[in-house]
């Protein structure tokens, strides 16, 4: 009878490459958000608030590795607490008037720097746990807005039809600067990176979005196609922003709890710096 350990290790994640690691924890990652998203709002709302939470902590913890000291768990929270607002005054549930809870609650940050005495320089700590929350919790807070922008209904369809978008555009840009790159794009930021990657997942993004306006009518085509391009501009800046984040603190992922992608930030960063435009071009046009 074989060794229930060793069928145990067979199935281990790490035995994988890393292109494999990667592969299962996208397609493993990507079935949750997507069922969940499609079930129930309240589903999302979990999920989402799940992926918020995690990439905060990341931000702080990797602040604090350059010497950064932010207000990590009141941080987190009020970044949660964003959140929440924003898809409860979306879903209905709460009036306009208690967005105005937020400034309040951000004041505390002071109050709290105020009685630490071991903060030898509390406004830098101040600064970047509001970074923390401008930078990760809103753009979390503006997808909420985003999937009730249409008609005050929550849409789904934008959500996961965004990050499907994002994804085609990573793997496309992934293979094709494999396959392709030889002209650099941000040497000085990524060296890896590569016009002809950016080209291939610019294609692999607008071929998703039409493929996208043929099955969601939520928006239409050509709404479709310019969430596209907000994502392949918005989500490469995004990607490099945060490769500099990491550039400039020395260290390769932003984590390791995601096998294959590093961190939360690393597989969402895209979506950080995309999320505020599609929910801005949404709700004007």
């Amino acid at each position: 009878m074989r060794s229930p350990f060793r069928m145990r290790d067979r199935f281990n994640i790490n035995n994988y490459s890393n292109l494999g690691q990667r592969v299962i924890t996208a397609l493993i990652g990507a079935t949750i958000i997507i069922a969940g998203s499609i079930y129930s709002p309240w589903i999302y709302f979990v999920i989402f608030g799940l992926i918020l939470g995690f990439s905060q902590m990341e931000f702080y913890k990797l602040s604090g590795l350059d010497g950064m000291l932010p207000l990590k768990s009141f941080g987190t929270f009020l970044g949660l607490v964003i959140f929440s607002l924003s898809f409860f005054i979306e879903i209905g549930h709460l009036a306009d008037k208690y967005y105005f809870l937020i400034f309040p609650l951000a004041s505390l940050v002071f109050f709290i720097k105020l009685y630490r005495k071991s903060d030898k320089k509390p406004f830098t700590g101040v600064a970047y746990t509001f970074l923390g929350i401008f930078y990760v919790a809103v753009p979390f807070a503006m997808l909420n807005v985003a999937a009730f922008s249409v008609d005050e209904n929550f849409h789904y369809e934008i959500i996961i039809g965004s990050l499907f978008i994002l994804w085609a555009s990573d793997t496309g840009a992934y293979f094709a600067g494999t396959k392709f790159g030889k002209t650099k794009l941000f040497e000085r930021v990524s060296p890896k990176k590569s016009w002809e990657g950016f080209l291939g997942g610019a294609a692999s993004a607008y071929l998703i979005g039409y493929v996208l306006s043929r099955y969601f009518n939520s928006i239409q085509e050509w709404q479709w196609l310019c969430i596209a391009t907000i994502i392949i501009i918005a989500g490469t800046y995004g990607d490099l922003i945060e490769s500099l984040f990491k550039r400039s603190i020395a260290i390769k992922d932003s984590g390791k709890i995601l096998p294959g992608h590093g961190g939360f930030m690393d597989r969402f960063d895209g979506l950080l710096l995309s999320a505020p435009f599609i929910a801005t071009f949404l709700k004007i046009f």
